[in-house]
């Protein structure tokens, strides 16, 4: 007979293999029928397995038999052995046998099934892994042991489920101290067993005395950064209850606690939700319409570490209760406004708001300015996204947890939350490095950046502008410094103009629905439809296709109609206008022209010496006025999406195909700078018409004539100039000064948004060196301690796990310091790049900083 697992591929007798097995009861064996290797186990070659004595006592003092049914899961396959359990006077209970020969029973009461340590130590990291699900790993070990279906093999999936579970659970106890702490498991608090950022401010554990006293340019370090959303892949289907399937964990690791959280969402019920007013939001806005059929969970939402079913779509009172969960384990004070155990006292609360980078996209433009991570002061290079990094590891779970109970899925999810956690901790070295050093580098070359383009501005200007900026920041209700004028406002502002003149009883309406604003907002739309039709007619093909054709005379025909209409309206506003069309040209040849060559006459395309209201001209001067600054801001965009659209194709795209796609979308972009350019060039050619009656004065400063050699992109000095010689185009350095009607009459610079986002970018990156710094400082500072027990065998036991523990996160801290060795010299590198205006007030800061500490020594 041969061995499987054993090393070598010796024949060996019947009896020589039963001695050589006593240590090894669950290797397979292999006999020689005459014909082939048979597999037999070593329950039919006659071993008996003795637990509780020496084995050689077993066949000097033989007992008799009280498992021979028994079954072993190993990583080997699912095996029956033959069993005997100690039956002495002093003998453990049987479970506790078990347990120390490292199997684990199925049940504490007459156990018939077990599974070896090394098995549920194998299946819990490979699920980590691969994300293998206990059924398919169950069932792979029963394929392990016979795939053929000759043999029965006993089904002992669910046993297998149920010691999986525990042994997640006691895991987790034993790695958070809880296994032998004097005041019992039941004494574990909330959030105790979730494993833990070190570079996370933790008062009392990693953060220095004194630090709630610490000054507002160094307080803002020991801000907790915290981030929620919501997992609509985790859904649960309504199979079992709580009562059936409690989970074992309550609320002691990252969900929180079941009873107290489904009270809270009882006693809201009845509350309608709230829908959204900045995005149409379909998770709030439909979370009431959310089908639930066959659903009791439909995604799990989160803020920092603490998680919760969703019950219908991503709720606020679902969301709230886990926020403010979060607020009050972390000893941060919080509102008043949720359950009792949720009360802390509120009176030095400092929450300050943002949307994450990767969602603030589907936000209107007002959220995207205000509560914008890129604007914000004192959060770094923050992006608020940490949760979606951790969905797409979860999601590959998704399909095996949808099937479970609730106790087992909210268990299962907790330690694979866990073991997501730990992973990251591992690698905190390496990710803290590698973001100090794109700090640094980023550090250096904005503010580099932010000096280059100050000096294109008269010192004065940035004077106020850092005063409007540092007053935003301090206050956002403030006027906002990126806030930009743009065409629809001002339609809006004129529209709630008219609309305050007819509470009051004056009305320059000569038509009941069209306004003069309208019928001017109107016209510039019409003269946008003109040039596009025009565009349209000069692109079409030699040989165009009846598609093209209808395509094309279909939009002539709309723009007709739509012009015809407009003409009736400005008849009244205008009376002078059929006058023109009539001495213009014949009626014969008026009727030829072609809808996109038809003249609209606006205000300024008329005469001086003609008359016209004056309030139609102030009007139009507003929307052109903003119409320009529209068009020089798409100008300025196009020119960096063409830049960099250049760049990504040198640097990636190799061969014709994909070098033909891309030229494409280029010509595509540069179309559409041409019409924005033509667009700029036509609104700057209505303000001068419009200038001559009107005398307008200032303007001419941001509303200037626009050459072909101005469009150019910021980095490109035309006329062989370099950098060092040559200056920008005045595209992105002209300011422009506000004529408007309104009361608001100070002077702005055009490159002032551009300004405040430069010098808010280097701000970040500043700020990003010392968070991570902070950070850094903060990591491995924690204390082990030691419970007192009152079995010495225990106490030595405690003692060596616990010393294995402070051993492995000491080797850990010093192979972190030995990545970190050079950053104290990277990071005084950068300090003579820093501009004035952002370190100015944080000189305390920015000296170069020690990492080193003295060696590690463990308060045990």
């Amino acid at each position: 007979m041969t061995v499987r697992e054993c090393f070598g591929m010796e024949m060996h007798c019947k009896d020589c293999l039963l001695e050589y097995h006593h240590h090894l009861p669950l290797h397979i064996m292999e006999m020689w029928n005459s014909s082939f290797f048979e597999q037999v186990s070593l329950k039919t070659l006659g071993l008996r397995i003795q637990l509780g004595h020496n084995l050689r006592d077993r066949y000097l003092n033989p007992r008799p038999s009280s498992g021979d049914d028994f079954v072993v899961i190993d990583v080997n396959g699912i095996h029956e052995v033959a069993l005997d359990f100690c039956e002495c006077p002093t003998a453990q209970i049987r479970y506790k046998q078990l347990l120390q020969a490292h199997w684990y029973p199925e049940t504490t009461t007459n156990p018939c099934t077990t599974a070896t340590f090394g098995v549920l130590e194998h299946y819990h990291l490979l699920s980590f892994e691969s994300k293998v699900s206990a059924y398919e790993f169950y069932h792979s070990l029963a394929w392990c042991s016979n795939n053929t279906g000759l043999i029965p093999i006993r089904d002992r999936y669910a046993p297998f489920m149920c010691m999986i579970h525990e042994w997640r659970h006691l895991r987790q106890l034993r790695r958070a101290g809880r296994g032998h702490d004097p005041s019992g498991i039941n004494a574990t608090q909330k959030g105790e067993l979730a494993v833990l950022c070190p570079a996370c401010p933790q008062p009392g554990r990693n953060l220095p005395e004194g630090w709630e006293n610490a000054g507002p340019d160094s307080r803002w370090c020991y801000a907790l950064f915290i981030a929620m959303d919501a997992n609509f892949q985790l859904k649960r289907k309504a199979v079992s209850s709580d009562q059936v399937d409690p989970g074992l964990n309550a609320g002691w690791a990252y969900f929180v606690e079941e009873r107290q959280y489904k009270s809270h969402l009882n006693d809201c019920m009845i509350q309608r939700q709230e829908h959204s007013s900045c995005v149409s939001h379909n998770a709030i806005n439909m979370a009431d319409t959310k089908s639930l059929h066959g659903l009791a969970a439909t995604g799990v939402g989160t803020c920092l570490n603490d998680v919760g079913d969703l019950q219908k779509g991503e709720r606020y009172i679902n969301m709230d209760y886990l926020v403010l969960s979060t607020l009050a384990s972390s000893s941060v004070p919080v509102l008043n406004t949720m359950p009792t155990h949720l009360h802390l006292p509120h009176e030095n609360l400092d929450i300050h708001y943002f949307v994450p980078k990767f969602h603030i996209g589907a936000h209107i433009k007002e959220c995207q300015i205000a509560f914008s991570w890129n604007f914000g002061k004192f959060v770094g290079r923050t992006d608020g996204e940490a949760p979606e990094q951790g969905w797409a590891n979860i999601n590959q779970v998704a399909s095996s947890t949808k099937e479970m109970g609730p106790g087992t899925q909210r268990d299962t999810l907790d330690n694979y939350f866990g073991d997501w956690n730990w992973k990251k901790i591992t690698v905190l070295g390496r990710t803290l490095k590698h973001k100090m050093v794109d700090a640094v580098k980023w550090k250096s070359k904005h503010c580099r950046a932010l000096d280059k383009l100050k000096a294109t501005i008269h010192p004065c200007l940035v004077v106020q502008w850092k005063g409007e900026f540092e007053t935003w920041e301090e206050d956002n209700t403030k006027p906002n410094p990126f806030q930009t004028i743009t065409l629809a406002a001002v339609c809006l502002q004129l529209a709630d103009l008219e609309a305050s003149k007819l509470q009051v009883g004056i009305n320059h309406s000569l038509h009941c629905n069209i306004s003069p604003s309208i019928l001017i907002s109107t016209g510039l739309d019409l003269e946008e439809q003109q040039q596009c039709l025009r565009c349209d007619t000069a692109n079409l093909s030699l040989h165009p296709t009846d598609k093209q054709k209808e395509t094309l005379t279909h939009h002539t025909n709309t723009l007709q109609r739509k012009i015809d209409t407009w003409a009736r309206v400005q008849e009244l506003y205008m009376p002078i206008v059929p006058t023109l069309c009539s001495s213009a040209t014949n009626p014969a040849a008026q009727d030829a022209l072609k809808p996109q060559d038809f003249p609209l006459y606006l205000p300024s395309a008329l005469d001086n010496a003609l008359e016209c209201d004056q309030q139609l001209c102030e009007y139009e001067w507003e929307m052109h006025y903003a119409q320009a600054l529209d068009a020089l801001n798409e100008v300025r965009s196009h020119l960096h999406l063409r830049s960099h659209m250049y760049k990504f194709k040198e640097k990636n795209l190799r061969g014709q195909a994909a070098s033909t796609r891309a030229q494409a979308l280029i010509a595509h972009v540069e179309a559409r700078k041409d019409a924005s350019v033509s667009k700029y060039r036509r609104a700057c050619a209505a303000l001068i018409a419009l200038n001559r009656k009107l005398e307008k004065v200032g303007w001419e400063f941001t509303i200037r004539p626009l050459q072909n050699e101005d469009i150019r992109p910021m980095g490109d000095f035309a006329g062989g100039h370099s950098q060092g010689t040559g200056m920008l185009s005045w595209i992105w350095v002209a300011h422009r000064a506000d004529n408007s009607c309104t009361e608001n009459d100070r002077v702005q610079d055009c490159v002032h948004i551009e300004w405040c986002k430069a010098r808010a970018c280097a701000s970040c990156w500043s700020e990003e060196v010392k968070l991570l710094l902070e950070e850094m400082r903060r990591a491995w500072q924690c204390r082990a301690t030691l419970h007192q027990l009152m079995k010495r065998q225990e106490q030595e036991g405690l003692a060596a796990y616990t010393f294995c523990q402070a051993g492995l996160h000491a080797d850990m801290r010093l192979s972190f310091q030995g990545m970190w060795n050079d950053v104290p010299i990277l990071v005084a590198s950068t300090l003579d790049a820093v501009d004035d205006t952002i370190s100015k007030g944080n000189d305390e800061t920015d000296e170069a900083p020690s990492l080193h500490a003295p060696p590690s020594t463990h308060n045990c």
